[in-house]
């Protein structure tokens, strides 16, 4: 039975070369691979990707001529006249006007990539006229910017006659029913006129047959010329990286900043939780209790005569009431801010999380090394706080867990089978809920993914380093 599902599953196609005949087996995985890639090629003529990344760059090429004929003119401007201050000024302005032609590149990317490139560090000059100068004149954005318009022009040239001629000739096919009377063949570009014989758009010289022959090919050309774009895009959106963005360094200190920022914002609040929690909770409670212990030593001091035990045995009785519930008040702060369950390990913490949810919950722990104990309290909460959001949000029937060691990293996985629909800024607060659990892994280099498709399922993946 086994053997007959395998080969329900296979595809046999058989070949006649030169006399013989050979077969080749396609599996219903490599199958379904090509369907996928088959979908993709269809579909991605039609795609608004598609056409944002030709929109972006025609607008984008249209910008790098307008940029370098600014760059070109106001550098060698000034390099003729280097000898003068007027040299220096005109240089430093130079500079100045390609960081701002890299600011409207950046927003290019953004609007129509959706590729969001980090802003380098602002301008900062120095006090009087030759402080700017000579802030200007050293300021490595500018000089970066200024790069980046110099290659910009090559891979423009490039993108023109290989990426776009696609396109071209594609619009030129497909109309020639429209206005090719008389003519021969439609105008042929770029890099169709260099990897092909001339006159290859024709199948004749006339007659039906040659116009849907030359329609066709304009159809094949639109379904190639996604490709092309998109592979002189990936250039740019390397290169746009590289020099617009601000570089490593400047990138790892403004991590830093914002995550140590992070902290100390989520270390405040915390402090005033457990301020109002104690001022309003436990405060209260032992404010009661000394009350009624109060209470009870002025009926003691009133005289045997006047002493009424039943009143003073129940005043002792809330006395001790109040006491015990300031005691679990005070357990469960403390809990909120180190669980106990951690000092058995994270193992046994996520395992007493997955017995106390009402979810059925498996889970799989796979550990060599013990985190350090601020990863284990960021881990620990993270799970704490997505299995909460399960049971309130989910509606699911089954979830899991998973925590496995790869190399230097710690990966949590939290599963279920719920509604989905999961997102960062919909679920929670910014305190406690999804967007809370980002701004905590954040904060040590982690690194949070959600996938949330509606209908389920939703996968949570959070990354964090063992040490921190």
């Amino acid at each position: 039975m086994m053997a007959e599902d395998l080969a329900a599953r296979e595809v046999r196609v058989h070949l006649r070369l030169g006399g013989g005949e050979k077969v080749i087996v396609l599996s219903e995985a490599r199958l379904d691979q090509m369907r996928t890639i088959a979908r993709t090629v269809w579909n991605e003529p039609f795609a608004r990707r598609t056409w944002s990344e030709l929109l972006f760059f025609v607008f984008s090429v249209l910008l790098g001529v307008a940029g370098m004929a600014f760059i070109a003119v106001t550098m060698l401007g000034g390099i003729a006249l280097a000898v003068t201050f007027i040299g220096l000024v005109i240089i430093a302005g130079s500079l100045r006007g390609a960081r701002g032609i890299g600011g409207f590149h950046r927003a290019l990317a953004r609007n129509f990539l959706d590729e969001h490139i980090e802003e380098p560090e602002p301008f900062v000059a120095r006090s009087g006229f030759f402080g700017w100068l000579q802030s200007a004149l050293r300021d490595p954005i500018g000089w970066r910017s200024v790069a980046y318009s110099l290659l910009k022009i090559p891979l423009s040239v490039f993108g023109v006659w290989f990426a776009l001629s696609f396109w071209v000739d594609a619009f030129f096919c497909l109309t020639y029913p429209i206005w090719g009377n008389g003519a021969m063949r439609p105008p042929e570009y770029g890099f169709m006129v260099n990897a092909f014989s001339p006159g290859f758009l024709s199948a004749g010289t006339s007659g039906f047959f040659h116009g849907f022959f030359i329609f066709v090919t304009g159809v094949v050309l639109v379904f190639v010329a996604p490709w092309p774009m998109r592979a002189v895009l990936y250039v740019d959106r390397r290169l746009m990286r590289l020099l617009l963005a601000p570089d490593a360094m400047t990138a790892r200190v403004r991590s830093l900043e914002h995550a140590r920022a992070q902290t100390l914002d989520t270390s405040a609040a915390t402090l005033r939780r457990i301020e109002r929690d104690l001022h309003d909770g436990t405060q209260a409670q032992l404010v009661a209790v000394a009350m009624r212990l109060g209470q009870v030593k002025e009926k003691l001091t009133e005289g045997r005569e006047a002493l009424d035990l039943d009143q003073v045995r129940q005043l002792v009785d809330d006395a001790h009431k109040g006491a015990k519930e300031a005691i679990v008040e005070l357990r469960d702060l403390a809990r909120g801010i180190h669980p106990p369950a951690l000092d058995i390990g994270l193992e046994g913490a996520l395992s007493t999380l997955a017995a106390r949810s009402t979810v059925p919950t498996d889970i799989t722990v796979a550990l060599t090394d013990r985190p350090t104990p601020a990863i284990e309290s960021i881990a620990y909460f993270c799970v704490a706080e997505l299995m909460a959001n399960i049971v309130q949000h989910a509606h699911a029937s089954q979830a899991s867990i998973s925590c496995a060691q790869q190399g230097q990293w710690l990966r949590l996985v939290v599963r279920d089978d719920g509604q989905g629909g999961a997102h960062l800024a919909l679920v929670g607060s910014a305190s406690s809920g999804l967007s809370g659990l980002t701004d905590r892994v954040h904060a040590v280099d982690g690194r949070l993914h959600i996938t949330s498709t509606p209908g389920g399922p939703t996968v949570v993946t959070v990354d964090l380093p063992l040490h921190a």
